[in-house]
């Protein structure tokens, strides 16, 4: 397999997974060819032709990871919820506009992004994601939850707000019991 091959392939796939990371079409673009120089640097690691789709995958995530280290974190805040305050029905695929979407995600705190793309976008599996990122399963569960709790409220507004204090605890309320 060869450069080109891969770019054939893989090229609008990478791109649009860039994007969703990155959020930004300058930084995508950039994004995605910083992956295909690294790809062609290591070329001769690809020993499966039929795994390039998850190599490359694996090259662009890897990339984009790095550049994060580059910037300063920023802490996730905490939130509280009430659980009959989160939404039973959600909008069909038709009902959810992409820039929406991509606003939505581009607002979630990375550590929460880079979950979600991975097991959504790169179909990874829960213990995959751990390995990948160096971290506990539960931790990849909890996070995921909770970029998806941020997703349904920024895309589903005409609820009632299920973010509550700023004091860094997840409440869930259940009738008369609050869990923390």
């Amino acid at each position: 397999m060869d450069i080109k091959e891969l770019i054939e392939r893989h090229h609008a796939t990478l791109y649009r997974y860039a994007f969703r990371l990155t959020g930004r079409v300058e930084d995508a673009e950039d994004l995605t060819q910083q992956a295909f120089l690294v790809a062609h640097q290591k070329l001769y690691q690809i020993r499966d032709p039929g795994k390039s789709r998850s190599w490359m995958f694996a090259v662009l995530r890897s990339c984009f990871l790095k550049s994060c280290r580059k910037r300063t974190e920023v802490a996730a805040t905490g939130m509280a919820m009430k659980i009959e305050d989160i939404p039973q029905d959600v909008p069909s695929s038709d009902e959810i506009d992409r820039e929406r979407l991509q606003h939505a995600i581009n607002d979630l705190p990375e550590e929460f992004r880079i979950v979600l793309l991975m097991y959504y976008f790169e179909e990874c599996s829960y213990k995959e994601i751990a390995t990948h990122l160096n971290i506990k399963i539960g931790t990849v569960m909890s996070r995921l939850s909770r970029a998806k709790a941020r997703l349904r409220h920024h895309l589903i507004p005409q609820r009632a707000s299920v973010w509550g204090t700023d004091k860094g605890l997840l409440s869930l309320s259940t009738d008369e019991t609050t869990v923390r």
